[in-house]
C-alpha cells in the first residue's frame, strides 16, 4: 500500500492557499489530517478529495449550558 503523508507546507502550496488555513481546517476538522508525535501530517488522499469535492463539512458537537444543549459547528 503506497500512502503519501504531507505536510502542512506541501498541503497549502498543492491548493494555493496559506499554511494558517490548512491549520485552521485541521483545527476544525474540516480536513482528516494524522499526529505524528507533534507534527500535523495530512494524506495525499484527502488533498485530492478537497480539489475534487471542496471540504467536508465540520464536525458539529452538542455543548452543556446548564440543563440546556445547543449544537455548535
Amino acid at each position: 500500500m503506497n500512502f503519501k503523508l504531507l505536510t502542512v507546507t506541501e498541503t497549502a502550496e498543492a491548493l494555493r492557499i496559506k499554511p494558517a488555513t490548512v491549520r485552521a481546517w485541521v483545527l476544525r476538522r474540516k480536513i482528516n489530517s494524522y499526529r505524528v508525535g507533534r507534527a500535523v501530517r495530512i494524506g495525499a488522499d484527502a488533498v485530492d478529495q478537497v480539489l475534487r469535492n471542496g471540504l467536508r463539512p465540520a464536525i458539529q458537537k452538542e455543548v452543556l449550558y446548564g440543563q440546556k444543549a445547543y449544537t455548535r459547528v
